[in-house]
């Protein structure tokens, strides 16, 4: 073995993992040649050991070629030249063996045949000899192929490029990626070893391949051997604690990958070579949302499917983070159609195109408007009369929005206020608005605004419920920060670590509550279909990630090492921000609902004349764009909002 390494890694035969494969007729002619050898090995071995009366009907030329016809003839049947040698499985030998045998029987039965048929003293063939020859036929075509695919698979993992990986986990998942990747030659990764922890069977080995345990001892392990990654699949994620559990890894530098789910290959143990390849293409390192201990959602989707199907939806801000994936949820439960209502026109017509592709047969009526013109919203509101609307258009970015309090108020509070009003004129049946956890005690413009957004639409329901029972139902939904959004601090925090750093964190306390964007979508969906009308819904998030424990991960994770690589850099806190978000206002209580992730907030109720008053009050102040004006009057309809680091301090004294 040492020198068929040595051989493997010269460049006469380094190339040979890339060349063509076989054709089907070569392999078949390569099939039948090894036929006609295996039978002229049976003869001799016959004539040698049995005595073979050569007094036989056919001579023995006339036999090989025979034989050699009716092989071929089954090889046919059974497709055993479609495959391709260095993939062989277990299937591809069974088919080999199925028509060797197939062969000897049929010759059999032509021997008795003849043999009755003619009243010959001699068959054409010995029975023995046939009998000898399906043993070494299948022995040799059988070896043959097992050289070839050793061959190749020894010369594939000797090739450079090729990563050594463990597999975490010694379940039917790990075991899957394990198979798929010792059977793929054209994969970059080669499995050596299984991880076990205290949730796996311990066992000595798996498919040939050591089963270690998780200590610092394997880490010295694969510091020793150079091995540097390591593949989780997305099933034993949901089995460990990511942030615990993998530290280890992180802490040493190697880099963690994982694969999209596979549940039909794990269920069939099989999977043709298409699909593995391109799951093993798949193979991506792991993302820092997947360390983040969550609660995750699971919602009713028989009543979300009962409230989307067959309607039209109207989203707001539908090319947004939030906007564009809340589309994407709402589409898989088939509604008439979809209006894509957003200003920004490439981000809507790149939205457009990829849902069109994605879901074909689904309506999407693109809108460009602006939910500030009030005469944009309701000829929209007037030509599709939506159903369903799911408002998520906004100003989002707190410093910004301190700079420009005006803006904030015309886009979050005037907008929300055209779209809720014209959801009442024109009967949508739903109208659930994205609000934001910077909502209670707000520190900051941005979410002052969303709060006082909140009260308008709360207290516009509270009224005409008193006038319609059947009235359109208004629902809030509040969510933590945004993984992956446009603008939100991981993207941004990949910039930096891809330019070499500094990475910058306001604040080495800073904590926040984190989502992703399929969960906070999904969070509209259940609110949609839970809200009776009034709530404020706020989703059980577990507990807060420091933001710089954020930052020091990513960088771990992009394989640097925190303060020494890449540096970690503290900025300061931004006109508006606090130390720590609060989901809930402290004299709020809430109450459980059926999906015990989500609760309802119980706030102070508003009534709508005097509230409408004051909104439109400060909307006049916004439009005349006095900032100090709407800032104060901001903190006159929410007492609580007590600016912070903020030019507007002076407005609390």
């Amino acid at each position: 073995m040492k020198g068929m390494n040595t051989i493997s890694k010269t460049d006469i035969f380094s190339h040979w993992i890339n060349i063509g494969y076989l054709p089907r007729w070569g392999v078949l002619l390569l099939d039948l040649l090894i036929a006609l050898v295996a039978f002229v090995i049976s003869y001799l071995i016959g004539r040698g050991l049995l005595d073979y009366d050569s007094t036989v009907r056919l001579p023995i030329w006339q036999q090989a070629i025979t034989v050699v016809l009716l092989q071929g003839v089954s090889f046919w049947a059974f497709h055993t030249y479609s495959g391709i040698l260095r993939y062989s499985t277990f299937v591809d030998t069974l088919k080999v063996a199925i028509s060797v045998c197939a062969t000897g029987i049929v010759l059999l039965i032509l021997n008795m045949v003849i043999r009755y048929m003619t009243s010959a003293a001699n068959p054409p063939f010995f029975t023995s000899i046939l009998a000898i020859y399906v043993f070494v036929a299948i022995t040799l075509l059988f070896g043959w192929r097992v050289t070839i695919k050793t061959v190749f698979e020894h010369i594939s993992h000797s090739s450079k490029g090729v990563e050594k990986v463990l597999i975490y986990g010694t379940k039917s998942a790990g075991l899957s990626i394990a198979k798929m990747l010792q059977s793929n030659l054209e994969s970059k990764y080669r499995p050596v070893g299984f991880i076990a922890d205290k949730k796996d069977d311990v066992h000595h080995s798996l498919l040939n391949l050591k089963v270690y345990e998780l200590n610092q001892d394997l880490i010295d392990h694969m510091e020793k051997n150079r091995i540097k990654h390591v593949i989780i699949s997305p099933i034993k994620m949901k089995e460990i604690n990511p942030i615990k559990d993998l530290k280890l890894f992180i802490d040493n530098k190697i880099q963690i990958l994982t694969t999209p789910y596979f549940t039909d290959f794990e269920a069939t143990n099989q999977t043709s070579e298409s699909n593995t390849e391109r799951l093993i293409g798949r193979i991506e390192s792991i993302r820092v949302e997947d360390l983040l201990e969550r609660p995750v959602i699971e919602i009713d989707t028989d009543n979300v499917d009962a409230i989307l199907k067959g309607q039209v939806v109207l989203v707001t801000g539908a090319a947004g983070s939030i906007g564009s994936e809340i589309v994407r949820q709402v589409a898989a439960f088939k509604p008439q159609s979809i209006v894509l209502f957003e200003m920004a026109e490439s981000p809507l017509h790149d939205l457009t195109v990829d849902l069109r592709r994605a879901f074909p047969d689904q309506q999407f009526v693109p809108v460009i408007a602006d939910v500030r013109n009030v005469d944009m919203v309701e000829e929209v509101f007037e030509e599709y009369h939506p159903h369903v609307v799911f408002h998520a258009a906004a100003y989002k970015h707190v410093p910004l929005m301190e700079d420009f309090p005006p803006q904030a108020i015309l886009a979050n509070v005037q907008g929300s206020k055209n779209v809720a009003d014209m959801a009442i004129k024109y009967k949508a049946k739903r109208f659930v608005m994205v609000s934001t956890d910077k909502a209670v005690n707000p520190t900051n413009v941005m979410g002052a605004s969303k709060r006082i957004a909140e009260i308008y639409v709360q207290s516009l329901f509270l009224q005409k419920a008193k006038e319609d029972k059947d009235c359109t139902k208004f629902i809030t939904t509040r969510f933590g920060n945004v993984l992956g959004s446009n603008g939100s601090v991981v993207p941004y925090f990949k910039k930096q670590i891809a330019e070499g750093g500094p990475v910058t964190v306001t604040h080495p306390d800073i904590i926040r509550y984190f989502m992703t964007i399929p969960e906070a979508s999904c969070l509209v969906l259940e609110a949609a279909t839970l809200g009776n009308g009034g709530e404020i819904f706020c989703f059980d998030m577990g507990q807060p990630v420091k933001i710089a424990d954020l930052a020091k991960n990513m960088i771990r994770l992009a394989g640097f090492e925190p303060g020494k690589d890449i540096e970690i850099t503290y900025t300061g806190l931004r006109p508006g921000e606090k130390l720590y978000e609060e989901l809930l206002n402290q004299k709020e209580t809430t109450i459980p609902t059926k999906n015990k992730k989500i609760l309802v907030a119980k706030v102070r109720e508003y009534d709508y004349p005097a509230v409408a008053e004051q909104i439109n009050t400060l909307i006049t102040l916004a439009k005349e764009g006095k900032v100090f004006p709407t800032v104060k009057m901001m903190k006159q309809i929410v007492p609580e909002f007590k600016s912070k680091n903020s030019v507007y301090e002076e407005l609390d004294a």
